[in-house]
């Protein structure tokens, strides 16, 4: 699948339109569900190809955030054979009490794995707890940028942003 006919087909199955309560408390007329192209194997395994693409060399892991990036850090992992390590929001409160659950080693660089970007506000929570568990961070790689100021705000934190899909690059299409 080109990176074309992967774009037309994100935009069907998941643009919708109406009126939505970003996670930022913005409101919206229109909504990227990102689980209905990570719950399509095909479009899944096309987007962890255009992913690994964007993969720095330093990587060492794939940090998937809770809960939209771990399908997409699972299915990145398996396209690269690179490991792939789960965040949660928050760390547990009851057995190993992780934040960062799959055993990465600390120190090791992971590049943090995201499905859409608006504002970036858990995202950068993220990056700051995960870096502050003794992890280095300094790539996001997500599959839609908004154009939000998301981007901005994890370049702010000193890291690189690529998403697969910037929100005009899918309205052409």
């Amino acid at each position: 699948m080109t990176k074309t006919e992967l774009a037309k087909q994100i935009r069907e199955a998941s643009y919708l339109t109406g009126e939505f309560t970003l996670r930022s408390g913005n409101i919206s007329n229109f909504y990227w569900d990102k689980y209905r192209f990570e719950s399509d194997p095909v479009l899944l395994r096309a987007i962890a190809k255009e992913m690994a693409k964007l993969l720095p060399s330093t990587c060492e892991g794939l940090a998937g955030l809770e809960l939209g990036g771990i399908p997409l850090a699972t299915a990145l992992s398996m396209q690269t054979g690179l490991p792939c390590f789960y965040v949660r929001k928050e760390a547990k409160t009851y057995g190993t009490c992780n934040l960062i659950e799959g055993g990465a080693t600390e120190g090791s660089t992971l590049v943090v794995i995201e499905d859409v970007i608006t504002t970036a506000g858990q995202v950068c929570t993220s990056i700051e707890q995960i870096r502050a568990a003794g992890y280095n961070v300094e790539h996001v790689i997500a599959v839609i940028d908004r154009e939000a100021g998301g981007g901005a705000k994890i370049v702010a934190l000193g890291c690189s942003f690529a998403p697969v899909f910037t929100l005009t690059e899918l309205e052409r299409k």
